[in-house]
């Protein structure tokens, strides 16, 4: 029988607000990840690839929370290199990382150079299996760090589960959004394009032992979004002049 009795003291609710909202925090690394991916859709299937994406890093982090006993286990030395002790989370994070470097790095070329001088084929068309799988592989490794942090944070999977639910909730009302946003302003898309390029940096140093304070991460994230902010009310202001 599932016991709730836990449920009746303060710490469970301080627990559910606390995880709920670190949730929420990496899950904004999703939505532009999944966003700037489904942008790449014809405009009728692009809804269509933001809903599938967010539904599989729910699936991906509740598959993940089921199988609690794999997850600490991977957080156990398969090997040494030396004195590095090499764990499976870290070779998942390493290559991860990797992929999201080389995405990144790549969408930012395309943008700078154009899709034939990226290596593209600008009559290729882009299906939304294909976007699909990209997003399942990332989600995967968002969801591996974020419910490693969760098992450090709680001790009850209930609490764990539910923080996923509504953090998934404000993740499905927002990503809209966000995604027009994003893709309305070529400033804002290039400059998260180089946030998941810092993402995936953290994530291979992570992983080879170089533990970097997320605070510092998104501390920087949240000044350069509000320098970006600036920027474009100073461009809209320049704007309104030369119409009015």
């Amino acid at each position: 029988m599932l016991d709730l009795s836990f449920l009746s003291t303060p710490e469970a609710y301080i627990s559910l607000v606390t995880l709920t909202a670190m949730e929420i925090v990496l899950g904004i690394d999703n939505i532009i990840f999944i966003s700037i991916l489904s942008s790449r859709l014809p405009p009728h299937e692009r809804e269509k690839g933001r809903q599938f994406g967010l539904m599989g890093a729910l699936a991906s982090r509740l598959l993940l929370l089921g199988t609690i006993s794999w997850i600490v286990g991977l957080i156990k030395p398969l090997f040494a290199i030396g004195s590095f002790e090499v764990t499976g989370k870290a070779i998942i994070l390493f290559f991860g990382g990797l992929f999201l470097i080389w995405k990144a790095t790549k969408e930012i070329h395309a943008k700078l150079e154009g899709e034939h001088h990226a290596g593209k084929n600008p009559n290729e068309k882009v299906t939304l299996r294909s976007i699909l799988i990209q997003i399942a592989l990332l989600d995967m490794v968002f969801s591996l760090d974020s419910v490693i942090t969760a098992v450090g944070m709680s001790q009850h999977i209930e609490i764990m589960v539910a923080a996923n639910i509504i953090a998934l909730i404000v993740m499905v009302l927002s990503a809209k959004s966000i995604s027009n946003f994003v893709e309305r302003h070529p400033t804002v898309k290039m400059l998260a394009l180089s946030f998941l390029i810092m993402i995936g940096l953290v994530l291979v140093a992570d992983a080879s032992g170089f533990h970097i304070p997320k605070g510092y991460i998104y501390f920087a994230m949240g000044f350069s979004v509000a320098v970006e902010m600036l920027n474009l009310r100073i461009h809209a202001k320049k704007m309104a002049a030369k119409t009015g």
